[in-house]
């Protein structure tokens, strides 16, 4: 009874990361639109106001934090997500040996 529990409640968990990101990748615009905004005035606005916008003397850490920060909370669910089945795997497993 538990392994079906613990199986249903990974369908549901991969099932919720994979409809969100369907969800983000309908929002994405279409590769080679010309409504899509130029890559280097992007880049020029990370290099030349990002010491003014953060207030962080690390590019890098301006860029990642403060400019990109929900892709890296979606990349950091994603790898929660991982995590969290794996350990729920382990204990259906962990059970059924004894």
């Amino acid at each position: 009874m538990r392994k079906i529990f613990y199986l249903a409640m990974v369908v549901v968990f991969v099932g919720l990361v994979g409809v969100a990101l369907l969800g983000a990748v309908a929002e994405m615009p279409r590769y080679g639109s010309p409504d899509n905004p130029p890559h280097n005035e992007v880049y020029q606005r990370y290099v030349e106001d990002g010491l003014a916008d953060c207030g962080g003397y690390n590019l890098v850490a301006n860029i990642i934090l403060d400019y990109r920060a929900y892709d890296t909370l979606m990349e950091t669910t994603v790898l929660f997500t991982v995590v969290v089945i794996i350990i729920m795997m382990w204990g259906v497993e962990g059970r059924e040996k004894k």
